[in-house]
């Protein structure tokens, strides 16, 4: 058996902080607007001089066909958008019961540690508490980059449906009842009288008939 040489009080402060707290990443896909800035400068033409380019026509409201559609539904009641959620939801939930196993063994580690401070070498114990930093480094970075890679094989299929089977039916529809403009309904309040004006529905019955499931490639680490 090792001497009984006292612990670094330092060690000990170290080894009772505690794993860490580890939490699988989710992604949401969301856009990024990005407003610039135009700075003219002094030798430029006047704003009257400017607009000398911009012509007096304009849509008359009566030539006008609008709709709205509403992305947020399409996405949460479309059958192979909500399928491709499940989807991701998966490897989520199987990332999630791994990471809670590991934790497991890393805590029990953790608690063995603590027991030998008063058993083990100064040396010995440092060795063993670098090898644990080491393993719990080991998981954040194994964790970060399945998650990430849940993330990618989603984006890159929720792309195939918008590009190959989404943005057809819209153009479609578009097509089918003459609009002039489609508006996101997210940003938009109808009122009573605005019978036909949203398409969402229509855009999702349609989606369905085309397409109903897309698979996700098997993100890396699965």
């Amino acid at each position: 058996m090792a001497n009984k040489t006292p612990a670094n009080p330092a060690v000990k402060k170290y080894v009772k902080t505690g794993i860490i707290a580890a939490i699988v990443v989710v992604v949401a896909a969301l856009g990024i607007w990005g407003i610039y800035a135009l700075r003219g400068n002094n030798s430029g033409a006047s704003v009257e001089e400017a607009l000398t380019a911009v012509t007096t026509d304009a849509a008359n409201a009566a030539d006008l066909r609008i709709a709205v559609i509403r992305m947020d539904a399409i996405q949460t009641e479309a059958a192979v958008l909500k399928d491709l959620a499940a989807q991701r939801t998966k490897y989520e939930d199987e990332l999630r019961k791994e990471l809670e196993s590991r934790q497991k063994e890393l805590e029990k580690e953790k608690s063995e540690i603590e027991k030998s401070q008063d058993v083990l070498s100064r040396d010995a114990l440092q060795r063993r508490i670098v090898d644990y930093q080491n393993r719990v480094t080991e998981l954040q970075r194994d964790l970060t980059e399945r998650a990430q890679s849940i993330e990618i094989s989603f984006q890159k299929a929720l792309n195939e449906i918008q590009e190959k089977h989404l943005n057809p039916i819209i153009e479609g529809v578009i097509a089918k009842k003459n609009l002039s403009m489609v508006i996101d309904g997210r940003f938009t309040r109808l009122g009573q009288n605005a019978g036909n004006l949203d398409i969402t529905n229509e855009v999702i019955s349609a989606l369905d008939k085309k397409v109903s499931k897309v698979k996700m490639d098997t993100p890396q680490g699965f």
